[in-house]
């Protein structure tokens, strides 16, 4: 390699530092702006009112943990210890029968033939074009004939019914990408249908499980809308319900412990995005790929 050479050879690598630094500063600014709200909340609870509101300090001047004390003794007599294990009362079984009712479903799609298989499969892809608020009268009036208002059963029946057709078809393209050789040698030594799916694929989906178990468990944790609807029941109430009724318990809002809670409702999310990273990250980026 000549000295004209080696010059733009150098020359292309100082251009790529350059390009490089620019892209991450860039990434960096917007990490920022994204986290600034969080950052901002967090001090927050450590604030009063009048702090709060009269001041653009983003540390607070005193830092009161009697926000979190005070928050923490919640509404009507119930405390946020109740609420965070009504949360998990209700989050968790939707979420494990999401999975359980998605995979068999995505099983049948992805390896079987059946009759109307491909109407089927519209009807799936229509069904996620469908808004939950068009059909939410409909769900009450059915649920209320039930009796299931007032209790979880209106999130663990469709979530066992695989009403979410997301979930499904998420599953769906994952398992398209594994290729059908591993079904064959598990036929040939001797595995039946549901031997395979969980002996064979179920490890390979892990991915996929885990960032559909993710999605589940934020939606769910974060709907306002239906816990609203389909629990009256203060001592049943959720966390979203629960932050809520903190603003309506008071005739004056103390926002340092709205904020101290709305924190501590963060923090699972946090702490689940954190610990499921790699294989969310992993099935988000595999769920469309095909070999």
């Amino acid at each position: 390699m000549n000295k004209n050479e080696r010059k733009a050879v150098r020359r292309n690598e100082e251009q790529k530092d350059r390009a490089s630094f620019a892209v991450y500063f860039v990434i960096v600014i917007i990490g920022i702006v994204l986290l600034y709200p969080m950052v901002w909340m967090f001090f927050a609870t450590f604030k009063d009112n009048e702090e709060i509101f009269g001041s653009v300090a983003l540390l607070p001047g005193i830092w009161r943990l009697e926000n979190y004390r005070n928050g923490w003794q919640g509404s009507a007599g119930i405390t946020y210890t109740r609420f965070f294990l009504n949360t998990f009362k209700l989050v968790i079984p939707t979420t494990l029968f999401t999975l359980l009712s998605s995979t068999l479903a995505a099983y049948a799609f992805a390896r079987f033939t059946f009759p109307y298989k491909k109407l089927l499969f519209t009807f799936l892809l229509a069904m996620m074009m469908l808004p939950s608020t068009v059909v939410i009268i409909p769900r009450y009036m059915l649920y209320n004939r039930f009796h299931w208002v007032d209790s979880y059963i209106p999130f663990y029946a469709p979530a066992l019914l695989c009403c979410n057709s997301f979930f499904p078809y998420m599953l769906i393209q994952f398992l398209r990408g594994i290729p059908r050789d591993l079904d064959e040698s598990a036929c040939i030594d001797g595995c039946g249908t549901l031997r395979t799916l969980t002996e064979i694929l179920l490890p390979l989906m892990k991915p996929a499980l885990f960032s559909a178990g993710v999605f589940q468990f934020l939606w769910t944790y974060n709907d306002y809308f239906n816990s609203l609807i389909f629990i009256n029941s203060v001592k049943k109430y959720p966390i979203s319900l629960a932050v809520r009724l903190s603003l309506d318990s008071e005739s004056v809002v103390q926002w340092g412990k709205v904020m101290a809670m709305s924190f501590a409702a963060v923090v699972p999310l946090i702490i689940l995005f954190f610990a499921c990273q790699k294989y969310f990250v992993e099935g988000i980026a595999t769920s469309g790929m095909k070999n």
